[in-house]
């Protein structure tokens, strides 16, 4: 694994929320620490309302974990553009993160240890 990244199991509940609804809860969870980056939770794939989610067009190419999916969260009164994301072929390094996803916190998305 590249050095600077550091992936364990995520202590304690964790519950993604975004216009109003829980999208998720875990136990499950991972965290996943990059150098400087604040720490990033992956949320099992199973432990996601996946029907509010809808996969977009975009996708990014990080050089130690490898190319991301984007999804947007649909709520009833939006959508929330690319606000998750997943790394559907994680490199091998990383490969604890295949079949998790990741949400972008902002003033709608929180993501939070419960």
């Amino acid at each position: 694994m590249a050095e600077h990244i550091k992936i364990r199991k995520a202590e304690g509940t964790w519950v993604v929320r975004a216009g109003g609804a829980v999208l998720g809860e875990s136990t499950q969870a991972l965290e996943l620490s990059e150098g400087s980056y604040a720490p990033v939770i992956y949320f099992p794939r199973g432990d996601i309302a996946m029907a509010f989610l809808e996969k977009t067009e975009t996708s990014t190419t990080c050089p130690h974990k490898g190319a991301a999916t984007y999804y947007s969260i649909v709520t009833k009164s939006t959508v929330l553009k690319d606000a998750a994301w997943s790394y559907e072929a994680p490199k091998d390094a990383v490969s604890a993160i295949a079949g998790h996803l990741a949400f972008k916190a902002s003033d709608t998305v929180t993501v939070e240890r419960v």
